[in-house]
């Protein structure tokens, strides 16, 4: 095969696309489908002409992307980078005013979407015309693309510094936060990626994590595009379906968020599970056990490291590291409290490795040093609160031994992760609140036994009120804006709710207490089932954490 790495003096992801029009190795397979690079470019080429024609010069240059995993949304990257536009990721597990938010706010101009998604977007005001929806599945949209079929590729030159990717994060104040990414950072952050799992144009990248993800663009999308690696494509991901996928694809790297590890390895086991193409995975959240498991049973290496969309501090695994450590940071990166600024000391353990010094260790991770964080759009405040003083601050708990190495401890209470979906609490109590008898409610993150979190709530009743599990599940699913990860694993109801002089819910409390407490637990079983959280419960809670390598993250209830 021929050399398909791109010039080191690459600036742009145009300059990537224009690199692969002559490329015939194959850019992208799904299902029974492929188009090769020279095919490919073509059809970017295509997107980018369309979208000139409708095109505001006035206002932002931003194409919102509500699509799956599908080859449509490869191509609207290549048309956006191509003539120097913004990709907004738009989230569908967002619903209702959240959804129209987040698309009003990044000043989108044209939505490309599909026929599953539209019904989420009937109804919202976002502020775009009726005739700048695009759904890729429609007769008008073939019609609309036929036009601008074989267009000249477009060779204006793209800034490093012009901005390619918006990408949602949740804050702590709940409003939504749209993280930028330039086309520089994404070509530095590909470079790396390329350097660190030896991306070649022979490799076939098996793509199941969400494109609107920044794992799936910064590890496997943009470093595949760079190299003229085989890009395969699942419009979602199926743990069933994986191996399959991989042998079909021939795949041979892929990357990956958390629990699907765990999801994978939950499959029945057969005796030939490792005669398959993988060589190597990329991804974040896994527990040492899964990485373990997965690597034995598929004969896979897994690269797992610490990371953000927002790219401001990074955490790297080194050979014999302490089980459940996260790894090792530059000097600059450190455990600071988040109140004081001061370091936290080191974490101290009891010779079962349980943290005894929790409320001291815990702190925030930081990066004092200048860092790829580029800024949230249109958003000044949330600036100003994740870098204070010149100091990076991630949003992200952690505590360091007495040898430097991080451990993940949760995110900040009001920063959820599920599922490798991040969101934040405040969209989910203001939905919470509309239960009948609910006084004050909090929302927030608890550690899940295998990855990320899980949403636990916490009630404060009127007087004289009692918690109706059976009507509590029929209330979440009659509310059309609760996003599909929102809905809490564990439900508390207490008499009153822990508060600081001003007023504000201690949730860091509320965290540290879980579902630890002789206040009455209300567990989901089911999307649509609640029962009272037994002493078996938190027995089988516990045996999960300790078999995935998780029991730290407990800490002291």
């Amino acid at each position: 095969m021929t050399d398909h790495v791109v010039s080191e003096a690459v600036l742009s992801i145009a300059d990537m696309v224009r690199a692969r029009a002559n490329d015939d190795n194959v850019a992208v397979r799904f299902g029974s489908q492929s188009w090769t690079y020279r095919e490919w470019v073509q059809c970017c080429a295509d997107r980018a002409s369309l979208w000139d024609s409708f095109r505001d010069p006035n206002r932002p240059p931003n194409i919102g992307v509500l699509l799956d995993n599908v080859p449509d949304f490869t191509m609207w990257l290549g048309a956006a980078a191509l003539s120097g536009s913004t990709v907004v990721g738009i989230n569908p597990t967002r619903r209702g005013t959240e959804l129209a938010a987040d698309i009003a706010h990044t000043e989108c101009q044209i939505v490309v979407t599909e026929s599953t998604y539209r019904p989420l977007l009937a109804g919202l005001d976002l502020g775009i015309a009726p005739e700048n929806h695009f759904d890729i599945d429609s007769g008008s949209y073939a019609d609309l693309l036929a036009a601008h079929r074989g267009a000249t590729l477009p060779a204006e030159p793209v800034a490093a510094d012009s901005i390619f990717l918006l990408l949602f994060t949740s804050g702590t104040s709940g409003s939504p936060k749209a993280v930028i990414c330039t086309n520089g950072r994404l070509v530095f952050v590909s470079q790396m990626m390329v350097g660190g799992v030896t991306l070649t144009g022979d490799d076939v990248t098996y793509i199941s994590m969400p494109l609107f993800h920044s794992n799936a663009l910064f590890t496997a999308w943009a470093p595949s595009v760079l190299v003229g690696a085989t890009v395969a494509l699942r419009r979602k991901f199926s743990a069933s379906e994986f191996l399959a996928d991989v042998r079909r694809f021939s795949a041979t790297y892929f990357n990956y968020v958390g629990k699907p590890l765990a999801y994978i390895l939950a499959t029945p086991e057969q005796v030939d599970d490792a005669e398959n193409p993988l060589t190597r995975g990329f991804g974040n959240e896994a527990n040492d056990a899964d990485i373990a498991r997965f690597s034995k049973r598929f004969g896979c290496r897994l690269i797992d490291g610490y990371g953000q969309t927002e790219t401001g501090a990074s955490i790297v695994r080194v050979p014999d590291m302490p089980i459940g450590a996260l790894g090792i940071g530059a000097p600059t990166v450190k455990v600071l409290d988040p109140l004081t600024g001061n370091e936290c000391p080191p974490a101290r353990f009891d010779t079962g490795g349980r943290l005894l010094n929790a409320s001291e260790a815990i702190g925030e991770i930081t990066n004092s040093a200048s860092s790829g964080f580029e800024g949230y759009w249109n958003n000044p405040e949330a600036n100003a609160q994740r870098v204070r003083n010149g100091t990076y601050f991630t949003g992200d708990l952690a505590y360091r031994d007495s040898a430097g190495f991080f451990y993940f401890a949760g995110r900040n209470a009001d920063w959820i992760r599920v599922d490798g979906e991040n969101f934040a609490a405040a969209p989910v109590e203001r939905i919470l609140a509309r239960f009948p008898g609910v006084v004050l409610g909090a929302v927030y993150g608890v550690p899940d036994p295998v990855a990320g979190d899980r949403v636990m709530a916490t009630f404060q009743l009127t007087d004289g009120a009692s918690f109706d599990p059976e009507a509590f599940a029929s209330f979440l699913t009659g509310q059309s804006d609760l996003g599909s990860k929102w809905s809490p694993s564990f439900v508390r109801v207490t008499a009153s709710l822990p508060t600081t002089p001003t007023n504000k819910v201690l949730k860091r409390q509320l965290v540290r207490e879980r579902w630890e407490t002789a206040e009455p637990v209300w567990i989901r079983t089911a999307p649509a089932t609640y029962r009272r959280f037994t002493s078996d419960d938190l027995n089988a809670l516990n045996a999960a954490f300790e078999a995935n390598g998780r029991r730290s993250l407990l800490g002291e209830a």
